[in-house]
């Protein structure tokens, strides 16, 4: 701020009048905006825990110093310039392969960074819906921990491993694996600053089959996106498939599987509660009881094979799962000054590769043989969690829906 004098500060006051026409106000009971003053570096954001939303306004108040620049965000950016330099990075590696799938319609590469030379296929995709920025902090996290890389402008990385157990775990995991990784599915969409669409206006986690007899999908034309990407796994086969996302309302990192699909089986069910199970235990971040609702029979999980999670499990008969961020801080580990961070999203996605490791020898073991101990067993999640008292009128916590459902939850459109 500029035109205080010199040792001074200004409280200012910044009211968003509207908020409560934005896609989706339920999620903004418990926000808190998030602050930088050095953009460049993608681990000084921090929280105002003064924020409030009353009467659909979103208040907060920051103090400002002579001169300061200070930049407000619902959650920290993963720019494109930083996302540039992620694959650069990754095509500098001598054990990485960086290919383009295809082009978004706006002709921006859709880049897949491909490592080992296991005979298992995992998929890992980020970012379908391109505000859900922690999706490609998580995946810099993941490629960071297998290929070695070095990103700018980060915090040290505590690893509670030593680095040569570390280099064994991928050595082996490049042996029991080849790895698709894709940082961003939708960079039309993260240039253009939306939160879950394409240039087309297209949610491409509705975009992974026709599920209308008006409206087909993938297509070049509206999903190109999903398109190429489907295209390359029925070349590859997918053995595990992770589809990384954020989610505005639950404070809570959770996994999401494919329940009720017309291929769901007792052996998927139970390699989902394993690999949960595995993903907890590696990170107390993670964990298996608060998430998305799964389906109840196939009947409800018929019109949801657009989704990706559900139309790879069904397609391939194999492990798919989402897996969901919070923007508001993480109650399993709450920190209220910072929230949920990149930082914390880095080193969950390294850390899946312990649940990887874990579940790989029974991928594809048949259900009749498949035998894992207790503390693996599926556990069906809820998102009825104790909330902070919301005042009368305000929007209340939905206690039925599935898979980030936002435009379908209002009655519009489906296909957004």
């Amino acid at each position: 701020m500029s035109g205080l004098p010199t040792g001074t500060s200004k409280k200012v006051q910044y009211i968003l009048q509207n908020a409560s026409k934005v896609s989706y106000p339920e999620a903004w009971p418990g926000t808190t905006v998030c602050y930088s003053t050095n953009l460049e570096h993608v681990d000084s954001w921090k929280r105002l825990t003064d924020t409030f939303y009353t009467q659909g306004k979103l208040t907060w108040e920051y103090t400002h110093h002579k001169n300061e620049s200070v930049f407000f965000s619902y959650f920290p950016p993963y720019s494109n310039a930083r996302h540039l330099t992620l694959i650069s990075q990754c095509a500098a590696c001598p054990t990485a392969r960086v290919e383009s799938l295809g082009q978004s319609l706006e002709g921006r590469e859709i880049e897949c960074i491909s490592t080992g030379e296991g005979p298992l296929k995992c998929w890992i995709i980020h970012r379908q819906h391109p505000g859900e920025t922690m999706a490609e902090h998580y995946a810099e996290g993941l490629l960071t921990r297998l290929l070695g890389i070095e990103m700018p402008h980060t915090e040290h990385e505590e690893n509670n491993q030593p680095e040569g157990q570390v280099q064994d775990q991928v050595q082996r995991l490049l042996s029991l694996y080849t790895f698709y990784i894709v940082p961003c599915m939708c960079p039309d969409g993260g240039v253009r600053g939306h939160l879950r669409t394409n240039a087309a206006g297209a949610n491409l986690n509705r975009e992974w089959a026709t599920v209308k007899d008006d409206y087909e999908a993938p297509s070049l034309e509206r999903s190109p996106e999903v398109w190429h990407t489907l295209r390359k796994m029925q070349q590859t086969g997918v053995d595990v498939f992770v589809d990384v996302h954020g989610d505005e309302e639950l404070p809570f990192n959770f996994i999401s599987g494919a329940e009720h699909v017309p291929n769901w089986s007792k052996r998927l069910e139970t390699l989902h509660g394993a690999f949960t199970a595995a993903y907890t235990r590696a990170n107390s971040d993670m964990q298996p009881h608060i998430g998305y609702p799964p389906m109840e029979s196939p009947e409800q999980a018929l019109p949801y094979m657009n989704v990706a999670t559900n139309q790879v499990s069904n397609r391939f008969q194999c492990l798919s799962v989402t897996l969901e961020m919070p923007f508001k801080d993480c109650l399993s580990n709450p920190d209220p000054e910072r929230g949920w961070t990149p930082a914390r999203s880095r080193r969950l996605g390294a850390s899946v590769l312990d649940p990887l490791e874990y579940i790989a020898p029974h991928l594809r073991t048949p259900e009749e043989d498949l035998k894992l101990p207790t503390e693996d067993a599926y556990i069906a999640p809820t998102d009825n969690y104790q909330e902070p008292e919301v005042a009368p009128g305000e929007f209340q916590m939905l206690k039925k829906r599935f898979f980030s459902d936002v435009l379908e939850i209002h009655k519009k459109n489906p296909t957004l």
